[in-house]
């Protein structure tokens, strides 16, 4: 599965890094997704979702909702079928946009999804 990561980053102690390595270990594609790293636990970085030619089949969220609103037409143009809003990047707003537009909504951590086996449910 490629999944998306919104807010990449590569400091190790941060969630979103710990995402991108969790989903690899699991046998998933994270593509990590910020507009100023070049590489995040040795994967190339894409600086925007419009600059991914791979479909993506989720994308996990880890900016604040103040950080996602230059973001919000990728979102909903992009072909993926799930977004994952970790824990502080709820956006109600943004979640009704992309339920609207078909896409499945869920709120929860990616690290604990991954952990008990329910991320590709």
């Amino acid at each position: 599965m490629n999944v998306a990561v919104l807010g990449a980053s590569n400091k190790p102690e941060r969630y979103s890094f710990k995402a991108v390595r969790m989903l690899r270990e699991h046998g998933h594609t994270p593509l990590p997704i910020h507009p100023a790293l070049a590489e995040v636990d040795g994967l190339p970085v894409f600086p925007s979702l419009e600059m991914v030619s791979t479909p993506i089949d989720t994308i996990t969220v880890y900016l604040s909702p103040r950080n996602q609103q230059p973001i919000v037409k990728d979102l909903l143009s992009s072909g993926a079928r799930r977004v994952i809003f970790n824990p502080g990047s709820e956006n109600p707003s943004l979640a009704d946009q992309l339920r609207q537009s078909g896409k499945q909504v869920v709120h929860a951590c990616t690290l604990v999804l991954l952990a008990t086996g329910q991320f590709a449910s």
